[in-house]
C-alpha cells in the first residue's frame, strides 16, 4: 500500500536587520545573539561612528542605540540616522541606564521613537520586533 503526505510549510518569517548599538561589549553581543535566535539579522557595533557606517551601509529595519557611547553618542547617531534618505522607516530605540523624564525627552527630540531602560525587558523587545516585522513584505 503506498501513501503520500502533503506538508505544508509555513511562511517564511521576513529577516530583521537590526543595528545594536552599545560601548558595553558584552552587553551588544548577549543582545545580538538572542535577537539572532528570533530570526534577525543583527549587526553589531561599539561606539557611534563605527555605528553610523554600520547604518549607512545596513540600512536597518531596527535601531537598538545606547546612548552615553563614545566619540559620537546615542542622541546625536540618531539624529545623524534620521537624516538618511531610508531612516524614516527605521524604528529606532534607545536602550540606555538612562531613565529619567528629561533623558526620555532628549530621546524623543533627537528621533528615538522609544526609549527603554536597562536591564530590557526581553519579552517586550521581542513583542516590539514583532510588530516591525509584521510590517515587512514577506519574502
Amino acid at each position: 500500500m503506498s501513501e503520500t503526505q502533503t506538508y505544508v510549510k509555513p511562511p517564511q518569517q521576513p529577516l530583521l536587520r537590526v543595528l545594536v548599538v552599545d560601548d558595553n561589549v558584552d552587553a551588544a553581543r548577549a543582545l545580538a545573539m538572542l535577537l539572532g535566535y528570533f530570526h534577525c539579522d543583527v549587526e553589531v557595533a561599539f561606539d557611534g561612528e563605527a555605528a553610523l557606517a554600520a547604518a549607512e551601509h545596513g540600512e536597518p529595519h531596527v535601531g537598538i542605540l545606547d546612548l552615553g557611547l563614545p566619540r559620537i553618542d546615542g542622541f546625536e547617531l540618531a539624529r545623524r540616522i534620521r537624516r538618511l534618505p531610508w531612516a524614516k522607516r527605521t524604528l529606532l530605540i534607545a536602550l540606555s541606564g538612562w531613565g529619567q523624564e528629561e533623558d526620555r525627552i532628549r530621546s524623543r527630540e533627537a528621533g528615538f521613537d522609544l526609549h527603554l531602560v536597562k536591564p530590557v525587558d526581553s519579552q517586550a523587545l521581542l513583542k516590539i520586533l514583532d510588530t516591525v516585522r509584521t510590517q515587512l513584505p514577506a519574502e
